[in-house]
């Protein structure tokens, strides 16, 4: 089993949730996203999501896109971010570590390059919020030669054709959106999400359920 099924596994026979928060790589300095994930894990987080800083985040509210924005003028780039996670996994060879971000950087790198250097850097799993299941094959492939869990969004729209789709092709865990529109809000009704994720898994392969707000 891989970082992520252990750290599901160990969480459910504890009857716990995972927390798991998420910063972008080279915000508000490069220099701080190594330390800030020991922090992370430091405090209390299972799994972390770091995420590849993109010039036009555009499912992001103004708050991520404000993070990718400080990153980028400090250069980081995908290779950056690969480094950090390497160098993360000097010191942590066991908290798993998520990539999230946009197509665009892992398609100017290559399929087969990523793959391979995202599982040599001992990242875990890749999110990217614009490559839907449908789309996600050949990248998928490689992602599979390496181990490494491809995670796919669902949201309150997400139909039961579309859900059950989605279960086929997602490993690691399902991300439910729980809201519409871009990230970033205080108008969350906890017990509509609680329903509906609830609902997810019973009819599907019980994947667990990561809810952004």
């Amino acid at each position: 089993m891989g970082r992520i099924t252990d750290c599901f596994e160990n969480l459910r026979k504890d009857k716990g949730k995972a927390l798991i928060p998420f910063i972008t790589a080279g915000d508000p300095v490069p220099e701080s996203t190594v330390p800030l994930l020991h922090a992370l894990v430091k405090g209390g987080a299972d799994i972390i999501e770091l995420g590849v800083p993109f010039s036009d985040p555009m499912a992001d509210g103004p708050v991520i896109q404000r993070s990718s924005e400080r990153a980028l003028k400090h250069g980081t780039s995908l290779n950056d971010v690969l480094g950090m996670v390497a160098e993360f996994r000097k010191d942590n060879t066991h908290t798993p570590v998520i990539l999230m971000g946009y197509l665009n950087p892992v398609e100017i790198m290559g399929y087969q390059t990523f793959a391979k250097r995202a599982h040599t850097a001992g990242v875990d799993g890749v999110l990217l919020v614009d490559l839907p299941p449908e789309e996600a094959d050949a990248l998928q492939s490689e992602l599979k030669h390496f181990d490494l869990n491809q995670i796919f969004l669902l949201s309150p729209t997400t139909s039961d054709e579309r859900l059950a789709r989605i279960c086929s092709k997602a490993s690691g865990f399902l991300y439910y959106v729980s809201l519409k529109g871009v990230t970033g809000s205080n108008r969350l009704d906890v017990a509509d999400v609680a329903e509906k994720i609830a609902h997810i898994p019973r009819r599907q392969n019980r994947l667990p359920v990561s809810v952004m707000p």
